[in-house]
């Protein structure tokens, strides 16, 4: 199965006090973007595509010096992660294949897991990409039955027995782009801040008779970049 790219990049990532968008900041003298860019075409992709939105043009520019074949699309508002994945649709209309989506602040995922999360596809129709961890935090919650992936629900939205779970949400998922695309439709923003979560999937998804599961890996695999002195 052919694998498109989505990769998130829109976000002016206001903790790091700076005009520079989020992903345009240096990590072992790359942008944090090229780090995260390497580990999605690992997989030798079919396609790429970032969504880009603060500082659209640099992020465009320096997408394209890593990526000269990846595709730039914008969301002019950012309305949430389900409303930065539709920005890709068109980009993807003729694609027939599995979407992954990753991030663009997220630059320590391993090719081992995302392989993982491949092999997991051929019996899931979604997959998500989670891991236990040691300080859930205001982490989305992975709520499961047994193998089967039932719903994930953002901290803000869970009560105090789904706060209590460990297994926590990266935010990386992989399903059939027409699938991705078809769920994401049915996302509404009816939540505690208005936004159009794309973690609704899961349970849309479910309630569709279509099946989701985890993949797990390390924590230290899914840590994002939230300040500067993150970078250090």
């Amino acid at each position: 199965m052919s694998i498109a790219l989505i990769l998130l990049a829109a976000g002016k990532g206001t903790r790091m006090e700076s005009d520079r968008p989020k992903v345009l900041h240096p990590l072992a003298q790359a942008p944090l973007l090229w780090h995260a860019l390497r580990a999605g075409q690992t997989l030798d992709p079919a396609a790429c595509v970032v969504v880009a939105g603060h500082g659209a043009e640099a992020v465009s520019a320096a997408t394209l010096d890593y990526a000269p074949e990846a595709q730039v699309v914008i969301q002019a508002e950012q309305l949430g992660t389900a409303h930065a994945v539709a920005q890709a649709r068109d980009a993807l209309k003729d694609f027939d294949g599995d979407a992954l989506v990753l991030y663009g602040d997220t630059p320590f995922i391993s090719e081992a897991t995302l392989q993982a999360m491949i092999a997991a596809r051929a019996a899931q129709d979604v997959v998500v990409l989670g891991f236990e961890a040691a300080d859930p935090g205001r982490y989305g919650r992975l709520v499961t039955r047994g193998d089967d992936l039932l719903e994930i629900v953002e901290y803000k939205d869970a009560t105090e027995a789904q706060r209590g779970i460990t297994l926590c949400n990266s935010g990386v998922l992989i399903a059939a782009s027409e699938t991705l695309f078809a769920l994401i439709e049915a996302v509404g923003n009816d939540n505690a801040s208005g936004e159009y979560y794309l973690t609704d999937v899961v349970a849309l998804a479910r309630a569709r008779g279509l099946s989701a599961g985890v993949v797990r890996c390390d924590e230290a695999e899914t840590l994002g970049i939230n300040s500067r002195a993150e970078l250090r």
